[in-house]
């Protein structure tokens, strides 16, 4: 048998147990061009067949489609059911909530895990509507279930859809993290090894009570300390932020916030925005236009499943972007003003100003991998944060980043501020009298060809600078050769003299190579410091690119 009749075979088995009328017609359309001859699409069917999409300690993401390669029907079957394998290998009575956002397919998805796992014998319980993924984060701990599912892709494009884990118990409603995930995935492989249609399936699935959500808002809006008769722009861009953010601002006290109303419902297609994700140029123009109209004190968005917050204030030249670190420092120092003992946590690639708050206010500092399977693990967590708009206030009731939280702790701030006649920028200018100016700043390459991610960064170790924007580069940590207790990692940081760092990744969900910047200053008043340390971060990032060049 030749290659390509290999492949057209393997193509049909699929073709024979996916559910799913629409990429049945799509992979039967892409064989029919294949059998006229067509190169490009005997390549799009290799490709789409070359491999599985990987299940790892992200879960599932990927652009929707037929095949082994893409998300759909069959591949979030297979999913589905080696969890549920893994879940009964581990206890006798295993139990999983579900919860979906607005995507297309996600309530489709949501309700074949729910069928399959319930025909496993999983006790399933799904989310009553599509709402945020911190809502199904805190349902983990809420229900007390072994697991949980969250349907979505985040901020990723419209195309796109994806599978997150979370696991109850002894992990606390975190995110998978390794062995786990490995073992997940070696049952995943095993059942895609025969046909999904060989599964039971199961409607008895309950449905979650909406106490689970008030109780959400209730605890949520603790998060509020301090409340004013702020003006509040809002957007949950195009995702399904709205009703739980209007829920806990009024469980808060604060008043209604105005809306953008173009990207109020949610909506798939994204029509508004390049990118869903409010850290995208452009994507928080409407927000800002909106906050312009009704004169605001502050802007904020959610992207599009609400686990992260986004941020800008008023000033004389115009709307001000709050950076992660920015929003991860004043927070952390909220924190720590209020905790006795405990952890501040962030990712290895933001800001290490958190460190010096910990240090200052006796706590102890977690520096941890990206993403909030590591951060939310921190023992004795108080305050958790990454740079990309992620931040975990309030670890007694979610175990992941949470952008609706995150909104009203910064409200919160900015209603204190407000009191004492201060401001979120002033508030800034009294962290870097306090602590020091900090500076970050981030450069991201979107690539076509993944291989281009890893000729840039062999470049970089095989030809390693001496000096960054005319700043010496005083050390060099290949973490892929083993840096402390990290696990090995395509990850390098460039130490600087002056305290300022560089450093180089892959993103993990996006196709992109990320370079993460950061400078501080020790010397003047903190407006002082601050422009310092925005000087030297300019000369940092000038130097990178042409590095990368």
């Amino acid at each position: 048998m030749s290659e390509r009749t290999e492949l057209i075979a393997r193509a049909r088995e699929w073709m024979a147990q996916d559910p799913d009328e629409a990429t049945r017609a799509e992979l039967d359309a892409l064989l029919a061009l294949v059998d006229t001859g067509s190169e490009q699409a005997a390549a799009d069917l290799a490709e789409r067949f070359s491999g599985r999409l990987q299940f790892g300690t992200a879960g599932l993401r990927g652009a929707m489609g037929a095949g082994p390669q893409r998300m759909n029907r069959v591949v979030v079957a297979q999913a589905a059911a080696g969890l549920g394998f893994f879940l009964k290998s581990r206890e006798p009575n295993p139990s999983v909530v579900i919860g979906y956002d607005g995507r297309h397919n996600s309530r489709v998805f949501a309700e074949d895990s729910a069928e399959i796992l319930q025909g496993l014998g999983v006790a399933t319980t799904v989310l009553p509507r599509m709402l945020p993924t911190p809502v199904l984060a805190f349902a983990v701990r809420e229900l007390r279930t072994t697991a949980g599912i969250m349907v979505t892709a985040s901020h990723n494009p419209a195309a796109d859809n994806g599978y997150k884990v979370y696991l109850g118990g002894a992990d606390g409603g975190s995110q998978i993290v390794p062995p786990a995930d490995g073992l997940i995935a070696a049952e995943i492989d095993r059942v895609a090894s025969g046909s999904i249609a060989s599964l039971t399936r199961s409607s008895e699935y309950a449905t979650a009570p909406e106490s689970v959500i008030a109780a959400y808002v209730e605890r949520t809006a603790h998060a509020a300390r301090h409340v004013a008769p702020l003006t509040i722009a809002y957007t949950p861009m195009h995702g399904v932020g709205l009703e739980i953010f209007e829920s806990t601002l009024a469980a808060a006290g604060f008043p209604a916030a105005q809306v953008v109303a173009e990207q109020a419902q949610p909506d798939p297609e994204f029509p508004t925005v390049a990118f869903p994700n409010p850290e995208e140029p452009g994507a928080m123009d409407l927000v800002l236009a909106r906050a312009a109209e009704s004169g605001a004190d502050l802007a904020i968005a959610n992207d599009p499943d609400a686990d992260r917050a986004a941020v800008r204030i008023p000033t004389s030249n115009g709307w001000q972007r709050l950076s992660g670190n920015e929003v991860g420092w004043l927070l952390g120092w909220e924190a720590a003003r209020a905790a006795e003992s405990g952890t501040l946590a962030n990712s290895l690639v933001s800001s290490p100003a958190l460190g010096a708050v910990a240090e200052r206010y006796g706590l102890e500092h977690a520096e941890t991998l990206t993403g909030f399977k590591w951060i939310s693990r921190a023992p004795e967590l108080v305050f958790g944060y990454e740079e990309a708009l992620g931040y975990l206030v309030n670890p007694d009731t979610v175990r992941d980043k949470d952008g609706i939280s995150a909104a009203l702790a910064v409200l919160s701030l900015a209603a204190e501020l407000r009191g004492r006649g201060e401001t979120l920028a002033d508030r800034l200018e009294q962290f870097a009298a306090e602590f020091g100016g900090y500076a970050s700043g981030q450069i991201s390459i979107r690539v076509t060809d993944l291989s281009e991610i890893s000729r840039l960064s062999a470049a970089l170790r095989e030809n390693p600078p001496r000096t960054i924007g005319g700043i010496e580069v005083t050390a060099i940590e290949d973490f892929l050769a083993g840096v402390g207790d990290y696990p090995r990692s395509d990850i390098l940081r460039f130490r600087l003299a002056g305290g300022g760092r560089v450093i180089v990744r892959p993103s993990g969900t996006e196709p992109k190579l990320k370079c993460y910047l950061d400078a501080v200053s020790h010397e003047g008043d903190g407006a002082q410091r601050l422009a310092a340390a925005q000087a030297t971060l300019d000369r940092l990032d000038a130097g990178m690119r042409e590095l990368l060049r």
